[in-house]
């Protein structure tokens, strides 16, 4: 697992020898009102990751980790691009983490009222949280004849993301 952050960061400093720790990563999937405000509540997903973090010096496995975290999002994309400064790579800190043990939780339900609470007269219900795609905004100083390119396709107005992310990465793995 790797994330990264400002090499002026000290907290990031602090993990060079390395240190155990804890990432956790949550998504809003809907919120949940109930009749009482005990029983309101959220549909999420969860996962929590343990293990050794460590700043990752080695240059070519930092510059693989940075072209990973471009092309999470947007596969083959780091390879298209002008190679990452010496400036950029010295300004941004990886860090690397073997996950060890991990933990992941969903809540993916409707309202949870108490029996006796179901005729009380307020609204009960889900309402779903989606991120979706907005339109795409063209830098105005793109190159003459600069076109977006077929692989971002996928991420359309409208389109939920995490349908674009598994669309980017099927599509460049020859799948589509």
């Amino acid at each position: 697992l790797y994330w990264h952050g400002s090499s002026a960061s000290r907290m990031l400093r602090n993990l060079r020898g390395g240190t155990p720790a804890c990432l956790t990563v949550s998504h809003l999937d809907g919120l949940v009102l109930a009749r009482s405000g005990f029983n309101h509540s959220a549909n999420y997903r969860s996962a929590m990751c343990f293990g050794t973090a460590r700043i990752i010096d080695e240059p070519d496995e930092k510059l693989k980790a940075l072209a990973g975290v471009v092309d999470r999002f947007y596969p083959g994309r780091s390879e298209t691009l002008r190679p990452i400064s010496v400036q950029e790579a010295k300004a941004t800190t990886v860090i690397g983490m073997r996950i060890e043990e991990a933990s992941a939780k969903v809540r993916a339900k409707g309202v949870g009222d108490d029996e006796e609470d179901y005729g009380h007269p307020v609204w009960a219900g889900v309402i779903p949280v989606r991120m979706v795609v907005g339109a795409a905004e063209p830098c105005p100083r793109l190159l003459p004849g600069v076109e977006r390119p077929q692989n971002l396709a996928g991420y359309a107005e409208g389109e939920r993301l995490d349908r674009a992310l598994t669309q980017a990465q099927l599509t460049y793995e020859g799948e589509l």
